[in-house]
């Protein structure tokens, strides 16, 4: 048999030219092709082209596809193609998806006549604009779809897909079902029929999985076709782009879609219905940073978490040490933080933003007990009405340090740090899922960590993996960390590192690569002797290594009791700050922004003066990129601007 791809699209496409009601289009740097709707069967092309040597459909194959599917109302269905017997309305197998939902259609002949047999896979949301691949894998009762190399979709049906389905005068008819109705609106890149296989493997191994390649037609390849002396390009691809020039101007849906160019910064933008992304323009250079707010706070500021309320804007919340007067909310205006909600809260460690669809939620981590001598942290909601938060759930925990919010294949999570309990150190954080029927969140599963300060989520392709800092066991510091993996419902161990009192984990991207940092913040053994310096240690950055499946040490960096890194970006340049507070003998300690310089890591750039530095948090406005720092040690935090060129 053979196994080799039939590229459906490519058949389609005659050498030398497009058919009629074809046209390329290039979006978000990728060609694909729009179908006419007025001309269905000049999309089609006779099955026997494919099929040379059987008129046999395979009983056994995957169907890979890449399209960008417009956003569409509800209940319409668009086919992504069709085959189809001449003179005959039923289809022998085809692909269809409306907003939420994709159906897969074939013939079925266990019955005298035949009937049509549909297979649904729910919750596929494909109709938001953007590239997908999908793989959908066929085998007897077994239909598998995975959408951007994410975690499979299984099905199994009572109708198995026939072991002989004959295709004898049939035609694939691309993006519709032979009629000007449920004709596909978007671009088609890729359609390919592999017989005999799952695709997936093959189309899983690469990093950009949504638009990953095993056929395309030559028209649609990245680089298109010389022109032969002064002939115009084999294959034009069209864009319809208007350009306004001069002052900033409007951007709203009647502007969606045009251009503005802006010649003192000499860039090019783009209006997406509500404001100017840029498209082409002199990358910024981090120059120097300057204080641009002195932000007076409640107390000391243990951390700081700075979000945007979608129509209000920019906001921070400070985790402040004193109850009362508890911690505070701050809103960003006319360029400067402003003091907008108190909050009342007991030693808090830390605050953390999230969203449930349109529901709204502020976590803070509770150190100490209530005047009650309760020990809860508190999840606090947004009321639209009131325009302030307010409590919803209190959630028993233990000298809490970090919350971690996060979604995993649908449905929300949170995590919790528990540092200690009395004086035990090693005991249960807990990671709670979101009950959608009662609006609450529910312990779903516990993890065992020593004196933990931190949480981080990522994701690293379809895998979902949770890294918490173990800082103190009760007797050392020199511990180890670990990394989770979700699998099968729960988190499991991944990878255990040696970390130091580790108070943070940062994940960041630098192109293709992934790289996690971990504070380290002191270096304590019980039974060990003391170094000449607790706090002066390393601090360490590793690096995923695919090979391996781990992650890899990469860099040591010398901190000073680091307690937090903060990744960002300044243009094309990559930067990462580090919280150094404490040296062994002042608390008043330079905290270092790092630039990333390629094969020598990250190298020393700006020397900032702190007092106590707790946080770091980086965030861009319209006036500019800042840097917002808290102290643990004084009433005071502070916004740093970062100044380029």
């Amino acid at each position: 048999t053979d196994l080799r791809p039939l590229d459906v699209l490519s058949e389609a496409v005659p050498p030398g030219a497009l058919a009629r009601g074809m046209r390329v289009l290039q979006v978000q740097g990728l060609r694909g092709l729009q179908l006419s709707a007025s001309r269905p069967r000049a999309l089609a092309f006779p099955a026997s082209r494919l099929f040379i040597h059987c008129d046999r459909f395979p009983e056994e194959f995957s169907i890979i596809v890449t399209l960008r599917a417009l956003r569409r109302p509800a209940k319409r269905n668009e086919y992504i193609f069709t085959l189809m017997v001449e003179e005959s309305p039923g289809v022998l197998v085809g692909m269809r998806y409306a907003p939420d939902k994709l159906h897969f259609m074939f013939w079925s002949q266990e019955r005298a006549g035949g009937w049509q047999s549909r297979v649904t896979f729910p919750n596929v949301s494909l109709s938001d604009s953007r590239w997908h691949t999908l793989v959908l894998a066929v085998s007897g009762q077994s239909f598998s779809l995975t959408v951007d190399c994410s975690v499979p979709k299984d099905v199994v049906v009572e109708t198995p897909f026939p072991a002989s389905l004959s295709v004898r005068r049939a035609s694939f008819y691309l993006g519709n079902r032979r009629r000007r109705k449920g004709v596909f609106t978007g671009l088609l890149r890729q359609l390919v029929l592999l017989p005999g296989a799952d695709a997936t493997p093959r189309m899983c191994h690469g990093l950009n999985f949504k638009v990953a390649t095993l056929s395309v037609p030559s028209v649609l390849q990245d680089v298109p076709a010389k022109a032969v002396s002064n002939e115009v390009l084999k294959y034009p691809y069209e864009t319809d782009m208007k350009v306004t020039l001069g002052a900033r101007p409007r951007c709203s849906k009647q502007e969606k879609a045009q251009f503005w160019f802006n010649a003192s910064r000499r860039g090019l933008y783009l209006c997406n219905g509500s404001t100017w992304l840029s498209m082409l323009e002199v990358q910024p250079r981090l120059d120097y940073v300057e204080e641009h707010q002195k932000l007076v706070t409640n107390s000391e500021t243990m951390g700081v978490e700075v979000f945007t309320i979608p129509r209000l804007g920019l906001f921070a919340a400070t985790a402040n040490r004193l109850t009362p007067p508890g911690s505070a909310i701050y809103r960003w205006t006319d360029g400067k933080f402003v003091h907008y909600q108190n909050i009342p809260t007991h030693q808090a460690q830390s605050w953390k933003y999230f969203t449930i669809g349109k529901k709204i939620f502020l976590a803070v981590a509770n150190f100490e007990q209530n005047e009650r001598g309760q020990e809860f942290s508190v999840i606090f909601k947004w009321s639209r009405r009131k325009a302030k938060f307010l409590a919803y759930q209190r959630i028993s925990t233990h000298s809490a340090r970090d919350w971690e919010a996060f979604v995993i294949q649908g449905e929300a999570f949170l995590a919790v740090v528990n540092h200690r309990e009395g004086n035990n150190h090693n005991i249960d954080s807990v990671i709670y899922r979101w009950n959608p029927r009662t609006g609450l969140f529910e312990t779903n599963q516990t993890i065992p960590t020593s004196g933990a300060y931190d949480w981080e989520f990522f994701t690293i392709g379809p895998y979902s993996f949770l890294a918490v800092a173990n800082t103190f066991n009760g007797t050392s510091t020199r511990i180890y960390s670990h990394i989770y993996i979700w699998l099968r419902g729960s988190f499991q161990l991944f990878q255990s590192i040696l970390t130091f009192g580790a108070a943070d984990w940062e994940v960041f991207h630098i192109g293709d690569r992934v790289f996690l940092a971990v504070a380290n913040s002191h270096s304590y053994d019980s039974g060990m002797p003391a170094p000449s310096n607790f706090y002066a240690i390393n601090s360490s950055i590793y690096e995923l290594n695919v090979t391996a499946q781990m992650f890899v040490k990469f860099q040591d960096l010398l901190t000073y009791s680091a307690l937090d890194w903060e990744f960002f970006s300044v243009g094309d340049d990559s930067f990462l700050v580090v919280a150094n507070s404490f040296d062994g003998f002042t608390f008043s300690v330079n905290s270092i922004i790092y630039r990333w310089q390629g094969y020598e890591g990250f190298v020393a750039a700006h020397q900032l003066p702190t007092v106590g530095c707790r946080d770091w948090e980086a965030f861009h406005t319209a006036e500019g990129s800042f840097l917002l720092y808290s102290s643990a040690r004084e009433p005071l935090s502070k916004v740093l601007r970062l100044k380029t060129t």
